[in-house]
């Protein structure tokens, strides 16, 4: 297949996908999230994956580094997230909330001032935000087993964290919306496992729900739209992530979630940023193979209004076999591009979406 460069969309294209207004092609959004151990495998042979683009910029920042707050007691200085305890007694709360950091000092701001406005000039749709919300974060904090126990045994406790870092993070948006101007606040709480969330909808209703709805309101306001990734299954979930103003939903992960059901359920609510499946799919089909898979993506989640970009489902790790990378990003350009021409085209000669749908099926 003829090689061919492709420019990153211009700003309003990705905004036409995210509010479904008609986008021209299916935008790329973290598509090229290489993972653990990819660039040591490849080093400079993943330059050939310039000439795809990446339709957004990202900006990361960390707004809670524990190991500055300057705490009174010790906590693990390294570790796994998973395997952290920063609060490991609920009485030490009032001092951690204290020495939580001010956002309108942090000098990150500075450096990510002229990658914004290098965006801005570029025409780029820009997404600004950090990984860990209420779920992961608090995870962090307290430890898994203990935050699992929390939400019986220390409920009140759990809502003062989760109002202080509602406020934390409320003024790091409003910093950012003051200064960087980005479209998007990307985030992310691994809310779900193989099967089912990690909690009931009980308890995320009850605990969760509340402080989402809050940054749901914190970004109305500024005209942010809510990128959220979450592994997992998410189903049960996802009414109330929409309901608190979740605006983009990543990955649907394979063989946790239906993709067919969710599209078809929610599609018309929330956007896609659908991830292909990086365990299995990617470092496992032939090439051709991928691009059956991407061609599926597509035809589950696009609509002829948008709402869908394309991802990786999670990083791009080491094993996966270079030309299946290939095929995956030079399929979600090229199948991407033509699904869109035919909804278009069947829109203008009048052609009602299920017949148009049944038409260009994978």
């Amino acid at each position: 297949m003829e090689s061919r460069s492709w420019k990153a969309l211009p700003r309003q294209e990705v905004i036409r996908a995210v509010e479904r207004t008609g986008p021209s092609r299916i935008p790329l959004v973290q598509a090229k999230w290489w993972g653990e151990g990819l660039r040591e495998q490849y080093g400079d042979r993943l330059k050939a994956f310039r000439r795809f683009p990446e339709d957004a910029a990202l900006l990361l920042i960390e707004p809670l580094n524990t190991g500055q707050m300057g705490l009174s007691w010790k906590t693990a200085a390294a570790g796994a997230h998973d395997s952290k305890c920063v609060i490991d007694d609920w009485r030490r709360l009032d001092e951690f909330i204290a020495k939580m950091p001010d956002p309108d000092k942090d000098p990150v701001f500075e450096e990510l001032a002229q990658r914004a406005a290098r965006a801005r000039a570029d025409d780029r749709y820009l997404l600004f935000g950090w990984w860990r919300l209420f779920f992961e974060r608090p995870w962090g904090l307290r430890g898994m087993q203990n935050l699992m126990i929390d939400y019986y045994e220390a409920p009140e406790q759990v809502r003062r964290l989760h109002a202080a870092l509602c406020d934390l993070y409320a003024g790091y948006i409003r910093r950012a919306v003051r200064e960087l101007k980005p479209d998007g606040f990307w985030t992310s709480d691994d809310l779900g496992h193989q099967t089912a969330p990690m909690m009931s909808p009980a308890i995320f209703d009850e605990l969760i729900k509340p402080y989402y709805v809050q940054v749901g309101k914190v970004l109305k306001q500024t005209g942010l739209h809510w990128w959220l990734h979450s592994c997992g299954d998410n189903t049960p979930l996802l009414p109330a992530l929409i309901e608190a103003g979740v605006n983009v939903f990543h990955p649907v992960q394979k063989h946790t979630m239906d993709e067919k059901v969710v599209a078809s359920e929610f599609g018309d609510r929330i956007t896609f940023l659908a991830g292909i499946d990086v365990q299995h799919a990617l470092r496992e089909k032939s090439p051709g193979g991928v691009r059956e898979e991407v061609r599926l993506l597509i035809d589950t989640f696009d609509r002829p209004d948008g709402g869908l970009c394309i991802a990786a489902g999670n990083g791009i790790v080491a094993g996966t076999p270079f030309e299946n990378i290939e095929a995956f990003l030079d399929e979600a350009l090229r199948y991407g591009e033509q699904h869109r021409a035919r909804w278009q085209a069947s829109r203008v000669a009048g052609v009602s979406a299920p017949y148009a749908a049944a038409t260009h099926g994978g």
